[in-house]
């Protein structure tokens, strides 16, 4: 037979009622950006879910004003698929939101701004909720950041920890269960870096309080190290390290840009992120990070070439990709044992330190390559 055919036949399953996600993937997402999907769906349950990988997220858009939050990333979190996060602090501003009792509403996007502005509705495309949502929330942020716990500097991975457990204390007075992916990862002791984390609702109302003398800064060289301390010790440990990232944009490029911290500039030895997964609707051709290829990222050395086989990316909605991508995970994939980063931190980083003092730092490393 000809090499080039020896790729399973194009003969689907037929369609049938009751049939479940993971089998109508399997059977009849079979080309183009279904098949794409298809290979997202098993490069993440049969490889990235091995336990000695560990799983990044990067979450870009309004996934969580859209419910995604609760739908799909909450039980991937509590099944262990989700090990660390990425994510711009709008989507933890709009997750706080139902972890508090507050709602939004499914709208439509053909409607006028201007009447929706006189009845005080906000709207993200086709999601509608009252301005006061905002206001409830602010105020939700301002009185907990008040708290003598947050006076100092800290890396976004500990402000968001801290933060969950005030959510998850809410969830619980107001019975409600599992809404917020905040309260969700410091159940289960999940790391949630925001790497623009003046770029939102949430670093406003800091700023705000700032101005009255609080005394809650973001440390944003801390969070660039933790996330490296992360990715150098899931491979000093013998594992793997991958990386799921829905849209792009800052997100994208704070997961992948661990492995240059390591190599370039901490100046160890290092080779790449062994699995790379992304579903984004960014063409390659515009210079946007969006839309940056797994091959691109070689280049870098975010991505190890040699695992570069293990790279998928579908030019799909994020909003269609994850619930289905989460549907086959749960589907086809047992609970993982949780690897409880925030609990391992420090340990990490001092590791991370160990090695850049080990290493000489980025211009002993530039001296060898010039010899």
């Amino acid at each position: 037979m000809n090499r080039y055919l020896k790729g399973k036949a194009i003969d689907p399953s037929l369609i049938v009622a009751g049939m479940s996600a993971a089998d109508l993937v399997d059977e009849t997402f079979l080309a183009f950006n279904a098949g794409r999907l298809r290979e997202a769906c098993r490069l993440f349950t049969e490889r990235m879910l091995e336990p000695d990988v560990t799983v990044g997220v990067g979450l870009t858009g309004a996934l969580t004003p859209a419910g995604l939050g609760r739908a799909a990333l909450i039980p991937l979190i509590e099944h262990g698929f989700i090990d660390w996060m990425v994510t711009t602090g709008a989507n933890l501003y709009h997750d706080t939101h139902f972890g508090i009792g507050l709602k939004m509403h499914r709208g439509t996007p053909h409607i006028s701004d201007v009447a929706l502005r006189e009845e005080g509705i906000v709207r993200i495309y086709d999601i509608f909720f009252d301005y006061r949502v905002l206001l409830s929330t602010d105020a939700f942020y301002r009185e907990v950041i008040s708290a003598a716990e947050f006076q100092r500097p800290m890396s976004t991975a500990e402000f968001h920890f801290r933060v969950g457990r005030y959510v998850a204390g809410r969830e619980r007075a107001l019975g409600l269960e599992r809404r917020s992916i905040l309260a969700a990862a410091y159940h289960h002791a999940v790391p949630i870096f925001t790497s623009s984390p003046g770029d939102s609702s949430i670093g406003m109302n800091v700023a705000a309080k700032a101005l009255e003398g609080n005394r809650l800064m973001f440390d944003v060289s801390l969070d660039v190290n933790q996330s490296a301390a992360i990715v150098l010790n899931a491979k000093r440990s013998g594992g793997k390290s991958a990386v799921f990232i829905l849209g792009g944009g800052s997100p994208k490029n704070f997961m992948l840009q661990t492995e240059p911290q390591i190599q370039e500039v901490l100046g160890i030895d290092e080779k790449g992120h062994d699995y790379f997964l992304q579903v984004t609707d960014a063409r390659p051709d515009t210079g946007g990070l969006s839309g940056a290829t797994p091959a691109e990222a070689v280049s870098w050395g975010k991505i190890d070439p040699d695992r570069l086989p293990d790279a998928v990316v579908c030019y799909l909605d994020s909003t269609i990709a994850l619930p289905i991508l989460a549907a086959y995970a749960l589907s086809r994939h047992k609970k993982r044992t949780l690897k409880r980063l925030v609990d391992g931190l420090d340990s990490m980083m001092e590791k991370l330190k160990e090695e850049f003092a080990k290493s000489g730092g980025a211009d002993a490393k530039f001296g060898k390559h010039q010899q």
